[in-house]
Order: C-alpha cells, then sequence, then structure tokens
C-alpha cells in the first residue's frame, strides 16, 4: 500500500489512482532563464523517485507523467536582456543544461514535457471560457503596455480559495502578500494574460496582443495532457501559494469538476542558514558546480537524505557526512555481491 501526505488534505492517505490503467502525474518544472541551483534539483529528484515508484507498483507504461518547462517569463525576457541575444536563445541554452544536468543526477525523463509556449492557444481559450462564465474581466492596459490585461476574479470563487493554504480572502490585505493595483477588482486576482509592452514576445488574442500570465500555463497544459481530474499534482513548497491556489480556482472554474488533482504534493525547501535558496538571494550554488566536488551520485543521496517535505539546510559539512554515508552503503553494496 502506498500513502502519500496530500496537503489539500493535510494528512496522510492511501493512494488510489482513479484509474489503475492509466496513473497520471503533474510536475511544474523549471523556468528557464538560467543555469539550475541544487534547490532547483530537489524536488525533480523527489518527484523522479516517486515516478519510479509508480511505475513499479503499476507498470511503466501504465503511469503517464508530465513535467513542464516555463519558457515565457519576466525573468527570461530580463535574461535576454542583459545578454543582449534573443529569448530563443535564452530559453533553448538554459533547457539543453538543465537536462544535462539532472540527467548526470540519474533523473528519468518524463513521458511529456510540455513548453509554455506550445500550449498559448489553449490558455487563450481557457481565459475566454473563464470571462464568458465571469470568472474573469478585462482590464485597462498596464502602463506602457500596447494592449489590456486579463485578471482572474477572486471573489467569484470565493467558495474555493485556500484550498491549499486555509488562507480566507477576507484575511487578505493588500499590499501583504500581492501588489497593489487599482485596476484589480480585489488585491487578491490574479493576472491571466499580460498586454504586451514593446519589444517584448506576444501572441495575438481577443484582448490585443499580448502572452500568458504565469498560473494560466500550468491550467493548459496539465488539462491538455491529463484532463480535468489527474492523480498528482507536485511541485516545491514555494508554489503551494500563489501558484498551485490559483491554478485549482481557474482550472476548476473552467471545467466546472472538483478536484482538478486527487492528490497535492509538496517537497520542502533546500535552505542555507535556515532561509530558501535561491537566486534572487544570491545564496544559491549551481547544480554543475557541486557535481565537479562532490560527484551526481553523492549529491543525489544528499538531496534525496530526509524527510522529502522537510527543509534542508545545505552545508558544506552536511555534503561531507552525505558523501561518508554513501560511500558506506556503496561499500557494503559491492561487498554483497562479492559474496553471491
Amino acid at each position: 500500500m502506498l500513502t502519500l501526505y496530500n496537503t489539500q488534505a493535510r494528512q496522510k492517505q492511501e493512494f488510489v489512482p482513479h484509474n489503475s490503467k492509466l496513473v497520471g502525474m503533474y510536475v511544474c518544472g523549471p523556468t528557464v532563464y538560467d543555469l539550475a541551483h541544487i534547490g532547483n534539483a530537489r524536488p525533480i529528484i523527489v518527484f523522479d523517485v516517486l515516478y519510479r515508484l509508480l511505475g513499479y507498483l503499476y507498470g511503466s507504461t501504465h503511469v503517464k507523467y508530465v513535467r513542464n518547462i516555463t519558457d515565457i517569463d519576466d525573468k527570461i525576457n530580463t535574461a535576454a536582456k542583459v545578454a543582449s541575444t534573443s529569448i530563443d536563445n535564452i530559453t533553448n541554452t538554459t533547457i539543453k543544461a538543465f537536462h544535462e544536468d539532472i540527467g548526470e543526477l540519474n533523473v528519468l525523463a518524463p513521458d511529456i514535457k510540455p513548453r509554455a509556449t506550445q500550449h498559448i492557444p489553449e490558455m487563450i481559450e481557457i481565459i475566454s471560457d473563464l470571462i464568458d462564465k465571469n470568472h474573469a474581466y478585462v482590464a485597462e492596459p498596464a502602463p506602457g503596455a500596447l494592449a489590456s490585461d486579463v485578471y482572474f476574479d477572486v471573489i467569484s470563487a470565493s467558495e474555493n480559495f485556500g484550498t491549499l493554504t486555509g488562507q480566507k480572502i477576507e484575511d487578505m490585505e493588500a499590499g501583504a502578500r500581492v501588489a497593489v493595483d487599482n485596476r484589480k477588482r480585489h488585491p487578491s486576482d490574479f493576472v491571466l494574460w499580460k498586454g504586451a509592452k514593446p519589444e517584448e514576445p506576444n501572441w495575438d488574442s481577443p484582448w490585443g496582443i499580448g502572452r500568458p500570465g504565469w498560473h494560466i500555463e500550468c491550467s493548459a497544459m496539465s488539462l491538455s495532457h491529463l484532463g480535468k481530474n489527474f492523480d498528482i499534482h507536485g511541485g516545491g513548497i514555494d508554489l503551494r501559494f500563489p501558484h498551485h491556489e490559483s491554478e485549482i480556482l481557474q482550472s476548476e472554474c473552467h471545467t466546472s469538476h472538483t478536484p482538478m488533482a486527487n492528490y497535492w504534493l509538496h517537497s520542502g525547501h533546500l535552505t542555507v542558514n535556515k532561509e530558501k535558496m535561491s537566486k534572487s538571494l544570491d545564496n544559491f550554488f549551481l547544480v554543475r558546480e557541486v557535481m565537479e566536488e562532490y560527484s551526481a551520485p553523492i549529491l543525489r543521496f544528499y538531496l534525496l537524505n530526509g524527510l522529502y517535505r522537510s527543509p534542508i539546510d545545505f552545508s558544506d559539512l552536511n555534503l561531507k557526512e552525505s558523501m561518508s554515508a554513501y560511500r558506506r552503503l556503496e561499500g557494503t553494496y559491492n561487498l554483497s555481491l562479492i559474496h553471491i
């Protein structure tokens, strides 16, 4: 029996797939603007283990694993400007490096690796439907933008708000967790479509040229490849809010089906001095740099050494301890082969 901690239920539950002949799992993958650091690698490795386990329990041909790539984002636009190169060059180079790094970490390729830019028509279709159902609205263009934005109306789905975090709309204060924007009906409303600014990548839409917001990307890709209801949705704990909360709202309002996913799983942070490892804090260590000193198997062992939901505090000392433990296990395994 497989038991999983379901973030939505806030407890461990027996895993019962809705169709044992096709277990569906969607995991939020990288935003490809720079090389991956080891904090990025932890959820990738955690869900690689789960993918292998599901394959063992149900048969590898009966598991459909989707891990997306976000290849349109403000950070990508900024990286291209800083490097004086094209967005395609940034994303293609970074995707190649990402797959090289996690390949070294013995991560199996998912069954489907969709890119956000391959699903723009599906996103536009979902957004149009949300507007028709009064779950979304068109707002005035942002300063400097060439077309209108579209926002999700959180109040229209207030009964589903806080599914993963337990937060309530009335507890949200403008400026506390979300940026103040007078074009929003409510501070918690989130963008589905951004009107393009000059020299930004853009696509035609009923609301003018623009590009999708972050949250709508995953709804479109999971719906396209796994349908309106699937077994497992995973990612890092930092995605629980607002990303996964927003996914639930927009997906379930669009499909009129609850739940979107039956089990929500989140891996813990990798921290440095108890702070989340991130590029914005400049406290990160690149995967390929760490592997130069400690090797890929040792790094993988280190990132799996502990409860996947709990944070791991990174230090050179902890890595060295993991290296010693790994070598002891390796020695025991090699010794057992001699005696077989």
